[in-house]
């Protein structure tokens, strides 16, 4: 039992020490299991991949398989057990059916964290009512507050229109072909757009809306310029 205690610390060292040696940090908990996580593994190897950022920046992506309150409960005994006192979390959830005030809660409880620690900042990148609606912005200027389902209708008839057959969730590849098929940039302009012109409102009152947008600008930062350029 000694020996167990002994390897549990020394790996425990050797994590901070890791954390230390990288000067940005982005933590991102993910409310659904698959289709988030594959969509910002795409930025993370690419920014792992990039010699001019490899060593300086940490991603570290949590699938959660929990609906809105809980992610950022997560995130906040995860930021507690690892000892994490610099960086951001970057909260990522959907509206779907769950309640305006535990969706609204989540933005509530980042700005109330953000006022404990400068150099520990939550983020909450929602998406109402899902996702998907992110995915389409790289392909129209959408503001139809319509159902889900609508969402991935929209997606089938583009992804199979473009030769790559129904658009499907948890896609291995979704980010290369959200870059390589679709206009990073111009989701990027769209949704803040949307943004913009829903000011004062809360999360849950702007439908459609999503501020995925501001993690993906952050994570587009560090990626190899050929790529970086299709979103900034």
């Amino acid at each position: 039992m000694p020996k167990k205690i002994k390897t549990t610390q020394w790996r425990k060292q050797r994590r901070k020490e890791y954390l230390e040696k990288k000067e940005y940090r982005y933590f991102i908990f993910c409310e659904g299991e698959q289709t988030e996580p594959l969509y910002f593994e795409g930025f993370k190897r690419l920014i792992e991949g990039n010699p001019i950022y490899k060593d300086m920046v940490l991603i570290e992506i949590e699938p959660c398989a929990m609906e809105t309150m809980r992610v950022i409960g997560m995130a906040e005994r995860y930021v507690c057990k690892n000892q994490i006192d610099r960086g951001q979390i970057w909260c990522v959830y959907d509206k779907d059916s769950f309640p305006a005030k535990d969706f609204n809660g989540v933005a509530e409880r980042v700005n109330k964290l953000n006022l404990e620690n400068p150099d520990l900042q939550y983020h909450a990148a929602w998406s109402n009512e899902c996702i998907e609606f992110w995915f389409i912005l790289h392909f129209a200027y959408y503001i139809s507050n319509n159902h889900r389902s609508e969402y991935i209708k929209f997606l089938n008839d583009k992804f199979t229109a473009l030769g790559m057959g129904k658009y499907h969730k948890n896609m291995s590849d979704i980010f290369h072909i959200l870059v390589e098929k679709g206009n990073p940039k111009l989701a990027i302009r769209y949704a803040k757009r949307i943004i913009e012109e829903n000011k004062g409102k809360t999360p849950a009152e702007i439908a459609p809306g999503t501020k995925v947008y501001e993690l993906v600008e952050e994570l587009a930062k560090y990626l190899p310029e050929d790529v970086g350029i299709n979103f900034l």
